[in-house]
C-alpha cells in the first residue's frame, strides 16, 4: 500500500501540472445562481475589481423596493431591457439597448411584450464569460457585445440590414439598486461623442446617512456617426434633439444600417466628474478597440485566477472552485479614476496619495458591507489577493479621516450598512494579524478602538448604536421594539455575540500594540457571550435590562433578538473562544448536537431547501446561505473530533453548492459581493480560520481538500502546494498527514508558518481516523 500511495504521489507531481495549463475561464460559469442573484452577481462584461461591470438586465428598471434584494438579471426571466454599465452594492445606472422601428423610450413590461424597447432571447444565444458577454436580441435580430476595462464599458452592436435601426441610451431610470433618480443628464457634445451624469438616492443611503447621494458620470465615443439623434424624458420626446435632462432622460441614436453592420461604443466611467470619465477612457482605452480589449480583459481574468491553481478529474468541482473565486474578484469594485481622485461624502473629491515610483498606494472602492466577510472572503484576500485587503483598509481609514467613524457598507463615501453592526475594525484587525500593515497603523487602531468603544455622537450609518449599553452591561439588552439605540437592541442576542468577537479582534490588535489597558477593557467585553448563556438550556438567550432571560423563547425563532438567524445558529456564535464554549456546553453535548444538526440540515440543502428567497433558511438549525454560522462546521477541529469538519465540509462544498442557474450557491442565497464563493474557495482547499485571523498569532485550521492538487500563489510571492493521497467523493476523511516532509499530527498550522511556503499533504479515506488531529486542538483563549 505505502508503494502504491507513492506511486500516485509521483504522478500527481508529474501529470496534475499539466492540466493546469488549460484555460481556467473554461472553468467560470456566471450563469450559475442566477435565479435569485444580487446586483453584482451577475456581471460578466467587467475585468476584476473593475467600476466598469456591464451586464445584461432582465428587471433592473423594476428597482429594488427594500434596497438589498436579488434584482438585475434572473435565469427565469426571457427578455432583456438594456445593459447597464454600474453594478455595486446600492449603486446602478447608464443602461444602453440596441433596437429598430418605432421610437419606444421605456423599456416595458416583462409580462408584456411589446409594451417597451426590452426584447426575448433564447439563452442557446448567449454567452457568458469572464470579461466577455453576448447575446443575440430576437425582436430584432441584433447581436449585443459587450467588454470592459477597469474604468471603461464597450459595447458592440451588430445590426441585419434595417433604415431603422436605433441605440437607445437611457440614463434617467433606476436601475437595480440605485434608488430613485433625482437628476440625470445627457447630450452629444459632436457627431460621435457624448457625456452625461447620473444622480441616485439609494435605499439604503436614505436610510444610514440621509441626503447622501450617488453620482455616475460617463463620457462615450461611438465608431459612427448616427443618421440622426432624438432626444427625450419622463415628459417628452424631442425629436433632432442632441440633449436631454432629469428624470428619464435619454437619448435615441438612428443608424441604417447594412446586414452585420456592427456600431462600437467605448464608455469611459467615473464617480466624480465628466472630465475624469474621459481621462479614464483616454488613458485606459484609447488604443483599444472592442477585440482587443476583450482579449486584455480576458488575459486579467487568467492571470487572476491562476494565482490559485487547483486539479481535479472532477469537472463540476472546478466549475465550482473557479465561479466561485470569480465571484470574489469580481465583487467590491474600485471607485477611484486614473488620476488618484475618489468621491468624499461632502461632494468634493478626494485625492489619492502616490508612493515613491509615482504610483498610487492604493484603489478607492466601493464595498458591501463585510458582515460575515472575515470566514470567507478576507481570508482569501490575505492568502493571495493581499492588495485588495490593503484597499479596503484604505479606504475604510479614508471614510474614518472625513467622517470619524468606519462605515461599514461604503457607496461613494456614503454609510450603506445593511445590518446595523459595523465589523470594519475587526477586518482591519484581522489586516494587521495577516502582515497587511501598509497605512498608518496609529490611525488605524484609533479608528478600531473607537468602532468597538466610542457612541457618543454616534452615526447612524457607522452601526453599534447600542455600544454605549454593551459597554455598561457586558451585554445588548432586549427591546421588544424593532429598534437600536442607546438603551439595547432588539437584535439583542446577535449584537452581543458580534460585538463579543469584535472586541476580542480589538484586544488582540491592543495586546499587539502594547495597549495593555485597551486590552484589558476590551478582553473582558469579549465575554460578554457568557452573560446571555442559559445553562440550562445550554443555548444563548437574550435578556432584559433587568437581567432576566427573555420569555416565550423559541430557539429556532428569527428576527426576535437575532438578525438573520435564531439562538441555535448564534449560539456557536463564540469564534473567539471555542474552548470556552465547548467546556460550557460540554465536549460530548457540543459534538452530538452540532452533529446531529449537521445530519438534519443535511435533509434540507444545508439551508433553506429548494425555496428560492434570500432568508429561506434563517429559521433552520444552520443556514449556510447567510452569514452568521458560516464558521461552525470548522468547529469540531476544536472539540477533538476533526473527522466531522472533514466530513460536513466536504458535503457542504459537494451539496450546497451546485452548478446550474438555480442550484448555484444554495437555491435561496445571499452572495454579497463574492462571500458565498470565496468560502469555496477556501474550504475546497481545505484552509480555514474559525477565528478569522484576529489572534495575535493566527492560526489556519485543516479540513478535507476536494482537490487532488492545488498550487497557491500566497501574498508574499512563495508558494504553497496541496497534495491529496487517495481522494475521491467517498475518500474525505484524513488519515495522515505531512508538512514539508515532517509528520503533521495536528489539524491546525500556525498561520505565519504556511505563508513561508511549501508542501502540505494529506493521505485520505473513506472511514475517519479518530486518533489524527486530536491530540493539540487549535488554540482557543489568547
Amino acid at each position: 500500500m505505502a508503494n502504491k500511495s507513492f506511486l500516485i504521489l509521483l504522478l500527481s507531481l508529474f501529470v496534475l501540472p499539466g492540466a493546469f495549463a488549460q484555460d481556467l475561464l473554461n472553468f467560470v460559469n456566471p450563469n450559475i445562481g442566477t435565479a435569485h442573484s444580487r446586483w453584482f452577481f451577475y456581471t460578466p462584461a467587467a475585468v476584476p475589481y473593475g467600476m466598469a461591470k456591464l451586464a445584461p438586465s432582465t428587471n433592473g428598471s423594476y428597482g429594488n423596493l427594500q434596497g438589498w434584494e436579488a434584482v438585475g438579471y434572473d435565469t427565469r426571466h426571457n427578455s432583456i431591457e438594456g445593459f447597464v454599465h454600474f453594478h455595486e452594492w446600492q449603486v446602478g445606472g447608464v443602461s444602453f439597448m440596441p433596437t429598430a422601428g418605432e421610437l419606444k423610450t421605456v423599456p416595458g413590461l416583462l409580462d408584456k411584450p411589446g409594451s417597451g424597447y426590452r426584447s426575448a432571447f433564447d439563452r442557446k444565444n448567449e454567452i457568458a464569460q469572464p470579461g466577455y458577454y453576448s447575446v443575440l436580441l430576437d425582436d430584432f435580430k441584433i447581436k449585443a457585445e459587450l467588454t470592459a476595462t477597469k474604468r471603461v464599458g464597450f459595447h458592440r452592436y451588430t445590426f441585419p440590414k434595417n433604415d431603422r435601426s436605433r441605440i437607445i441610451l437611457s440614463i434617467g431610470n433606476i436601475q437595480g439598486e440605485s434608488g430613485p433618480v433625482t437628476d440625470a443628464s445627457i447630450k452629444m457634445i459632436d457627431d460621435t461623442h457624448f457625456e452625461g451624469f447620473v444622480i441616485t438616492y439609494p435605499k439604503y443611503v436614505k436610510t444610514y446617512d440621509e441626503g447622501g447621494k450617488v453620482a455616475m458620470y460617463f463620457y462615450g465615443e461611438l465608431n459612427k456617426k448616427p443618421k440622426s439623434v432624438d432626444a427625450f424624458n419622463l415628459e417628452k420626446i424631442s425629436a433632432d434633439s442632441r440633449s436631454a435632462s432629469g428624470v428619464g432622460a435619454g437619448l435615441s441614436l438612428a443608424y441604417q444600417t447594412q446586414e452585420n453592420e456592427s456600431v462600437e461604443i467605448k464608455v469611459g466611467l467615473s464617480y466624480t466628474s465628466v472630465s475624469n470619465a474621459k481621462l479614464n477612457l483616454q488613458t485606459e482605452a484609447a488604443a483599444l478597440n472592442f477585440d482587443s480589449a476583450k482579449k486584455a480583459a480576458q488575459a486579467e481574468w487568467q492571470t487572476e485566477l491562476g494565482k490559485i491553481k487547483v486539479s481535479s478529474k472532477n469537472n463540476a468541482d472546478m466549475v465550482k472552485f473557479y465561479t466561485g473565486l470569480y465571484h470574489a474578484l469580481l465583487g467590491r469594485g474600485i471607485a477611484s479614476d486614473v488620476n488618484g481622485n475618489f468621491p468624499r461624502h461632502d461632494g468634493t473629491i478626494g485625492q489619492l496619495p502616490k508612493d515613491k515610483q509615482g504610483k498610487f498606494s492604493y484603489n478607492f472602492m466601493n464595498t458591501d458591507a463585510i458582515w460575515g466577510g472575515f470566514w470567507n472572503i478576507t481570508q482569501l484576500w490575505a492568502l493571495s489577493y493581499p492588495s485588495h485587503y490593503s484597499d479596503f483598509v484604505h479606504t475604510q481609514l479614508e471614510i474614518y479621516k472625513e467622517r470619524g467613524w468606519f462605515g461599514d457598507g461604503i457607496a461613494n463615501s456614503n454609510f450603506v450598512s445593511g445590518v446595523g453592526t459595523n465589523f470594519v475594525g475587526l477586518a482591519v484587525a484581522g489586516a494587521y494579524q495577516a502582515g497587511i500593515r501598509d497605512y498608518d497603523l496609529n490611525l488605524a487602531y484609533k479608528a478600531v478602538l473607537g468602532n468597538e468603544l466610542n457612541y457618543q455622537n454616534r452615526l447612524v450609518g457607522s452601526g453599534k448604536t447600542d455600544t454605549k449599553s454593551f459597554i455598561q452591561n457586558g451585554f445588548v439588552p432586549y427591546l421588544d421594539a424593532d429598534k437600536t439605540d442607546s438603551t439595547g437592541a432588539h437584535f439583542s442576542g446577535s449584537h452581543t455575540m458580534e460585538y463579543s468577537y469584535s472586541a476580542f479582534a480589538a484586544a488582540q490588535l491592543a495586546k499587539n500594540m502594547g495597549k495593555i489597558t485597551d486590552y484589558n477593557k476590551l478582553i473582558k467585553l469579549s465575554n460578554g457571550w457568557r452573560l446571555l448563556f442559559d445553562k440550562e438550556l445550554k443555548l444563548i438567550r437574550p435578556k432584559t435590562s433587568e437581567g432576566n432571560f427573555i420569555d416565550k423563547f423559541n430557539p429556532l425563532e428569527a428576527w426576535r433578538g437575532f438578525q438573520e438567524g435564531n439562538a441555535t445558529q448564534y449560539t456557536f456564535y463564540v469564534p473567539q473562544n471555542p474552548k470556552g464554549l465547548i467546556a460550557a456546553i460540554g465536549t460530548k453535548t457540543f459534538n452530538d448536537r452540532l452533529n446531529n444538526i449537521f445530519e438534519t440540515s443535511q435533509k434540507n440543502a444545508f439551508g433553506g431547501g429548494k425555496t428560492i428567497d434570500a432568508f429561506a433558511g434563517i429559521q433552520s438549525l444552520y443556514n449556510h446561505g447567510n452569514q452568521p454560522n458560516l464558521h461552525i462546521s470548522w468547529l469540531f477541529n476544536y472539540s477533538s473530533s476533526p473527522w466531522l469538519t472533514q466530513k460536513w465540509t466536504r458535503a457542504i462544498c459537494d451539496e450546497f453548492y451546485g452548478t446550474e442557474s438555480i442550484h448555484g450557491y444554495g437555491y435561496g442565497q445571499d452572495e454579497d459581493q463574492g462571500q458565498l464563493g470565496s468560502w469555496y474557495v477556501m474550504a475546497s482547499m481545505g484552509l480555514f480560520d474559525v477565528k478569522g485571523l484576529t489572534d495575535a498569532r493566527p492560526t489556519i485550521q485543516l479540513g478535507s481538500p476536494v482537490f487532488d492538487h492545488a498550487d497557491i500563489r500566497l501574498a508574499n510571492g512563495k508558494q504553497l502546494s496541496i497534495i491529496t493521497i487517495n481522494n475521491s467523493k467517498q475518500n474525505v476523511y484524513v488519515q495522515s498527514a505531512l508538512w514539508n516532509g515532517k509528520v503533521l499530527n495536528n489539524s491546525w498550522l500556525y498561520r505565519d508558518d504556511l505563508m513561508k511556503g511549501g508542501k502540505l499533504t494529506l493521505k485520505m479515506g473513506d472511514k475517519p481516523n479518530k486518533t489524527w488531529g486530536i491530540k493539540v486542538p487549535p488554540p482557543s483563549e489568547q
